[in-house]
């Protein structure tokens, strides 16, 4: 009886189920690279940014404390540039990533001139400004 034991012919459902289960894992790699970073290293990279910025009080730079979800520009008793106070940008993962990568290019004017080039870096950092300097007051209140 010979072709009983033939290879079955590739199905369309099977082909679909591959194709699916690569495209999964092309995404999980990708989203890899938005990953939670690393508070620890993060607060030895900010050593570095500490020579301008600290969490409690403006220096050089604005503070750090309640970055996330806070309007650009509007630290109070903190001078920034025109064009960082007139950029609306509201700080969060992407927006401190992209200013963290090249902030002349995200808002030209602006007097910040330091840069992250490596990603992980700037994930680290960002993680250790979450952890550390945490969110924005809300703007309005919280409903008991």
């Amino acid at each position: 009886m010979p072709g009983l034991l033939r290879a079955a012919p590739a199905r369309p459902t099977a082909v679909l189920l591959r194709g699916t289960a690569a495209l999964i894992a092309a995404l999980a790699l990708a989203r890899s690279a938005f990953a939670t970073g690393d508070a620890a290293h993060g607060a030895q990279i900010y050593k570095t940014c500490g020579i301008c910025h600290s969490f409690d009080k403006n220096g050089v730079g604005p503070k750090h404390a309640g970055v996330f979800g806070r309007t650009a520009g509007t630290v109070p008793d903190y001078r920034y540039s025109p064009a960082l106070q007139k950029s609306g940008i509201v700080w969060n993962d992407q927006t401190l990533d992209k200013w963290l990568t090249d902030p002349q290019a995200l808002v030209p004017g602006t007097k910040m001139f330091f840069a992250l080039d490596d990603a992980k870096d700037r994930a680290d950092v960002i993680e250790y400004l979450k952890e550390k300097g945490g969110a924005a007051p809300s703007a309005t209140p919280a409903t008991p």
